[in-house]
């Protein structure tokens, strides 16, 4: 995936999600994956820590589904 792509979804995520602002994106390209334009896709993980109302810390994990365009298909996270 582009260096240019990359870091504009990364600069979408941290503001959607501040907790992985500071955490490197994993990138796996998805074999046999298309995408609606028949382009490749990519998976890109973030991982975090967040704190909870009562102190306590948890894992932030993000998973972005984007094409080689840098289109974001689709975002999930852990809770």
């Amino acid at each position: 995936m582009n260096d240019k792509y990359l870091k504009s979804i990364s600069s979408k995520i941290s503001r959607q999600f501040p907790e992985v602002a500071k955490s490197k994106p994993k990138v796996q390209r998805q074999s046999g994956q298309k995408s609606r334009s028949s382009t490749t896709t990519y998976l890109i993980t973030y991982r975090g820590k967040a704190k909870t109302a009562d102190g306590k810390s948890i894992n932030r994990i993000v998973r972005v589904t984007a094409d080689d365009g840098g289109k974001i298909i689709k975002i999930t996270t852990s809770r």
